[in-house]
């Protein structure tokens, strides 16, 4: 599976842009103004000027806007979605391609806590076998939510009893 890039992402998250009520003009204007400010080789005064024009709609100005990143590369793109996390950040968490990568985290976490529960209820009673790896459970309340880690913790004190 390949890394999905930012002009990609842009391609998936246009539509979902160019929804109704989704950017405000002002939203749109502080992204442009940002992109030409700190990156004037994204986007020229003229550029600037072209997407920011009042007479033309917002629908049409963003766009024009999307489609000129897209055709830029890379980094024009990247810049863009951190404009855009800057200046519509719950926007941003509700991209498309943001809920793509929600599922693959969700598998992620999944696996670690079966691979744990593997290692706790899995592991032989008799410590010859497996030495010290419960104990090895001691240091993970440190990465695990503090909820968990008390019942963790409560579990090794009752099994090291008997090491």
């Amino acid at each position: 599976m390949t890394e999905q890039t930012y002009c990609d992402r842009l391609v998936q998250d246009t539509p979902f842009l160019m929804g109704h009520g989704r950017l405000s003009e002002q939203q749109v204007d502080r992204i442009i103004l940002q992109l030409n400010r700190y990156y004037p080789q994204i986007l020229s005064n003229k550029d600037a000027e072209k997407f920011r024009n009042p007479k033309a709609s917002l629908r049409v100005r963003l766009c024009d806007l999307l489609g000129h990143l897209q055709r830029s590369g890379e980094r024009d793109c990247q810049e863009f979605y951190r404009a855009l996390y800057i200046h519509a950040q719950p926007l941003h968490s509700r991209l498309p391609s943001r809920l793509a990568l929600r599922p693959m985290a969700f598998l992620a976490c999944l696996g670690l806590a079966a691979g744990l529960a593997l290692l706790v209820y899995g592991c032989p009673p008799d410590p010859k076998v497996l030495p010290g790896a419960r104990r090895v459970l001691g240091f993970s309340p440190v990465i695990i939510d503090r909820h968990v880690s008390r019942f963790l913790l409560a579990f090794l004190t009752d099994d090291l009893g008997g090491l």
